[in-house]
């Protein structure tokens, strides 16, 4: 982090934690949970009253919303009052503004913010051509994550497309670290790893491709074939479409053992939109 340390730590990539002047500061009501996540997901800016109002009750508030609001906020700041030694920090990051509420932003950090940051020097790196340098930073970056986002809190809607962005941003970077790694020959020792992600994600044309190319570059050519031979299944079964275009010619270049798989990704790089996710473009936080 750059600057003076910031009073306030927040942690999302997992289980949420909270800490002010590395004291822990203990929230429990499931809902006082909620408006926490939300404010430290956006901290810097304004979480507007409705915005918060919809992520605690959806479309049918209580009448007496506002003031239920109110006193789920001056909850977090007794708990972080009770938690501060000069009883000066608590009064200086959770501030209130005529529609809304935020974390100051010189005065948060977030684990997100360090991901976020972690994944756009991987990527400059990817793009510098320092593969080295980009497994390095968005292994680092990955790290951060200790378990899905905001495990342990109940999700409204707004939580919830918050959380599924995040998720989204976490497999484009482990994508794009894995490409890295492929591209600085380790594709022995991503066997594992790919296999138990294409498990998990088994209509992921990106993942498929990247075990594909480390088992023939390992010697596995019948597996890798059978690797697609499982997308192409999973696709047609699901969602009656056959694999992209670029997983065909992948699938082509494998049969006719084309000396580019070798290096690089050719035809079958990943493509522009994904990258624009692992890098951590998320609209609605920045």
């Amino acid at each position: 982090m750059n600057g003076a340390p910031r009073p306030l730590s927040i942690g999302l990539l997992g289980t949420l934690s909270l800490h002010l002047n590395r004291r822990p500061v203990t929230i429990s009501a499931p809902k006082q949970r909620q408006v926490l996540a939300l404010l430290a997901l956006n901290a810097g800016r304004v979480v507007t009253v409705p915005t918060l109002v919809e992520e605690l009750w959806g479309d049918s508030p209580p009448r007496s919303y506002a003031t239920t609001l109110q006193t789920y906020v001056l909850q977090l700041r007794k708990a972080l009052a009770a938690a501060d030694s000069d009883q000066h920090g608590a009064r200086t990051v959770l501030s209130t503004c005529h529609y809304g509420y935020l974390f100051e932003g010189d005065a948060c950090q977030t684990d997100v913010e360090a991901f976020d940051r972690g994944v756009r020097a991987g990527r400059a790196a990817a793009e510098a051509g320092d593969h080295r340098l980009a497994a390095q930073e968005l292994s680092q970056a990955l790290q951060l994550w200790h378990g899905p986002a905001l495990v342990d809190v109940r999700k409204g809607p707004v939580l919830e497309i918050e959380v599924a962005s995040l998720e989204e941003c976490r497999l484009g970077a482990l994508e794009r670290r894995i490409e890295a790694d492929l591209a600085l020959g380790r594709h022995a020792d991503l066997l594992g790893e790919l296999t138990m992600a294409t498990a998990r994600n088994p209509m992921n044309e990106n993942l498929c491709a990247f075990l594909m190319t480390a088992l023939y570059r390992a010697g596995h050519v019948g597996r890798s074939l059978q690797a697609f031979h499982r997308l192409r299944s999973v696709l047609n079964n699901e969602l009656g479409v056959e694999p992209c275009s670029r997983l065909q010619r992948l699938q082509a270049a494998i049969l006719s053992r084309d000396p580019a798989l070798e290096s690089g990704f050719a035809g079958w790089a990943l493509p522009r939109d994904r990258e624009q996710i692992a890098a951590g473009t998320l609209g609605h936080r920045r």
